[in-house]
């Protein structure tokens, strides 16, 4: 495998979520973690239109960080029973560590974008923050 790659956005096809049964939600989302053949992180840009959300949920490996590109968003952070509810733009970042909630919602009315940052890169599917022991 190459040590480097370069892609375009454009020139990374977005996948509709909605033709997925087993991946809620329902937003477009762009793999540039793929694209690129990144071996040890996730690199995903996610398109939502007015009213999408990704549910509150946790990883229990993966840190992730976000950065707003396009829109405004409704955020719901931290741990069950200790959470937080924040409004974040283009430009604002935030992050969630492994075993810590959070979700966000679609405030505006053209389409948001989102970039989302993961790592490790394992497979570690979204978790009931109810559910995860307390810390």
């Amino acid at each position: 495998m190459k040590e480097y790659e370069v892609v375009s956005t454009e020139d990374v096809s977005k996948t509709d979520l909605s033709d997925v049964d087993a991946l809620p939600p329902e937003s477009d989302v762009r793999d540039i973690d793929a694209a690129l053949g990144a071996e040890d992180v996730l690199v995903k840009l996610w398109y939502f239109e007015p009213g999408e959300e990704i549910q509150y949920h946790a990883h229990s490996e993966q840190e992730e960080i976000f950065y707003v590109l396009e829109g405004r968003f409704s955020l719901k952070l931290g741990r069950s029973g200790d959470t937080e509810v924040v409004e974040v733009s283009e430009g604002d970042w935030w992050r969630a560590a492994a075993m810590v909630g959070h979700g966000h919602r679609y405030l505006g009315d053209e389409t948001g974008v989102v970039l989302a940052i993961g790592a490790p890169k394992v497979d570690d599917p979204g978790l009931d923050p109810h559910s995860l022991p307390e810390e």
